[in-house]
């Protein structure tokens, strides 16, 4: 090998070291700046960890004074960096603060399912809801806003426990190099705090004593461990079924003959008909229909069910709904709907005497829970032939919905009544666009909402303003109400019968922090003796349930619809848990 090769291979590893040189010599060229990095490297270390330490996990206790708090898991922390030598205080100083950084993507998780589900981030269920959340943010902001948002909260999830890491070993360090001070510091902080625990001492309303942190951890724990104990339990309550071999002649009697209707309208909940700057509208619509569809022969009896879900989950109250079992988790719809449960909608199919039919704009996947709800036939977003513009997240106004279950099934002849199972869109959040009633003969394959959806309101002008979105939810709601009456006025018969409800209130930015989860529910028809066949429910005449109207958990409503209608339940049954009404 020549001189000039072994120089030319050298020559980069010789600059490579050079620079590497220049760099270690830097804090001895500049002493001030080097001292003057290092202590702020060390007081954004203190800060993070300090900060994930007392952060809390709901955004309404997002506020400075939770941060002014001495938290014990700190104190603690420092008593056991303090004990080990340099390889051992390294690895649980890194341990630790990768630790720190998870629990912190978990209570940021936890702030976002406060906001928008009313509950905290379940470690065991909920993976599956971020994907949904992805689809949902590309269907209302856009692919490339989602696609960003997507790539950041993966960043966030990846770097924080990274950069909690490196910070609790950063302050390690600084602790070991200053061990003597260190520990009468740890010493009079333990004191501190066990002396503000004892007294109670409080700082801006706060005790000044925390264990946040470990509070936290142990929710969290807690959840997971009473996840895994509810399905076991659960899975029995799906067993006990009164009305599960229930023969198929004794089961709705006296609706035999009738076109029975269930329909879930997206999001209408008790705020709608109730918040001072949503309610007007919605009420003025609801009393406007109950006149135009009692000029039409109609009647109207309405009252409220608890839902098991808030702000999302749709497919958790019209679970619960139809199941009369109590399903609030995902963990829970998976059991019931694989199991042998006798669905409300599934006992029209059992009798042999409907048609059963889903329609179902918001599905765009494969469902195969229709199984379990005794659908024969279900129109998903694909099989109703619109042609028209997305608005936002849902795939076509409800109106048209609609119009598609007239002219594809109800419209049709046939040789026996029907039970369709109907999911209404168009109040799915972000409400913007809102779509706009069109002539019910001017509809055709949905293309005259494409000015409509382009003069609407943009979902991004409307996400992060609660006002706006207040406004734009009661319209959507008013929009959902006219569409189905007036659907009903159009084309129902002296054999229809109407049940419809909201699935859950609307999220917090909406309904307000600490909201209910009641939603309106109401049976409509023509014959009186469907309507008598309720009077001892309580519920108010026209389609808006008062104030003082009862208030049922949404798993009662099976049973009580089923025995009101004629079924028998089954010899030696027991009620299920939640089929009694709640009082209120």
């Amino acid at each position: 090998m020549s001189v000039f090769t072994r120089f030319a291979q050298a020559a980069p590893l010789g600059a490579a070291r050079s620079r590497l040189g220049h760099w270690r010599a830097w804090p001895t060229r500049h002493p001030g700046t080097a001292v003057g990095v290092r202590r702020s490297v060390t007081v954004l270390a203190l800060l993070l960890v300090l900060g994930a330490l007392l952060l809390p996990n709901t955004l309404a206790a997002l506020r400075p004074n939770r941060f002014t708090r001495l938290p014990a898991e700190a104190i603690v922390g420092a008593v056991l960096l303090l004990a080990l030598e340099r390889r051992a205080r390294r690895a649980v100083a890194a341990l630790g603060g990768a630790l720190l950084g998870a629990l912190t993507v978990l209570n940021v998780l936890d702030i976002g399912f406060q906001e928008y589900l009313g509950r905290g981030f379940n470690l065991v269920l909920d993976w599956g809801l971020l994907d949904d959340a992805r689809s949902y943010v590309a269907d209302s902001l856009g692919g490339a806003t989602a696609g960003w948002a997507t790539a950041g909260a993966v960043a966030l999830a990846v770097l924080l426990p990274v950069v909690m890491a490196l910070a609790a070993v950063r302050l390690g360090e600084v602790l070991a190099a200053h061990r003597e001070r260190a520990r009468r510091g740890a010493l009079v902080a333990a004191t501190v705090w066990i002396t503000c625990s004892a007294l109670g001492l409080q700082l801006s309303g706060l005790p000044l004593a925390s264990d946040r942190a470990s509070g936290a951890l142990e929710q969290q724990a807690r959840r997971v461990v009473d996840t895994v104990r509810d399905e076991a339990a659960f899975r029995k309550e799906t067993e006990n079924d009164a009305f599960g071999a229930t023969p198929a002649g004794q089961l709705v009697p006296d609706l035999r003959g009738k076109d029975v209707l269930f329909t879930f309208i997206e999001s209408y909940g008790r705020s709608a008909v109730q918040d001072p700057l949503i309610a007007p509208g919605v009420d003025r619509t609801l009393d406007a229909s109950t006149g135009a569809l009692a000029k039409a022969g109609f009647h109207a009896k309405s009252g409220w069910l608890t839902s098991a879900t808030y702000g999302g989950s749709s497919w958790l109250g019209h679970s619960t709904f139809l199941s009369g079992l109590w399903v609030d988790n995902q963990q829970r719809y998976r059991t019931v709907t694989s199991s042998d449960r006798l669905a409300l909608t599934k006992a029209f199919e059992k009798t042999g005497a409907w048609d059963t039919v889903g329609i179902m704009p918001g599905v765009q996947k494969g469902w195969p829970e229709a199984g379990f709800f005794g659908l024969d036939k279900v129109y998903n977003a694909f099989q109703l032939g619109y042609q028209g513009p997305k608005f936002s997240w849902s795939t076509m106004p409800d109106q048209y919905a609609l119009e598609a279950f007239q002219r594809l099934v109800h419209g049709r002849e046939r040789d026996r009544p029907l039970m369709a199972e109907i999911v209404l869109t168009s109040s799915h959040q972000p409400w913007a666009p809102v779509p706009g009633m069109v002539g019910w003969d001017e509809l055709g394959d949905g293309r005259i909402f494409g000015p409509i959806a382009k003069a609407g309101e943009k979902p991004s002008d409307v996400v992060a303003d609660s006002t706006r979105s207040k406004q734009a939810y009661g319209r959507s709601i008013q929009y959902s109400v006219t569409s189905l009456t007036q659907w009903l006025e159009r084309y129902g018969t002296d054999d229809t019968v109407l049940v419809f409800l909201g699935d859950h209130q609307p999220i917090a930015r909406v309904s307000g922090q600490n909201a209910s989860r009641d939603v309106p529910v109401s049976i409509v028809a023509k014959d009186p003796k469907v309507l008598a066949a309720i009077d001892d429910w309580g519920w108010a005449e026209g389609l808006k349930p008062g104030a003082d109207t009862p208030v049922w958990k949404m798993s009662a409503f099976r049973d009580r619809f089923l025995t009101a209608y004629g079924s028998v339940p089954a010899k030696g049954s027991v009620p299920a848990k939640g089929s009694v009404p709640a009082k209120g």
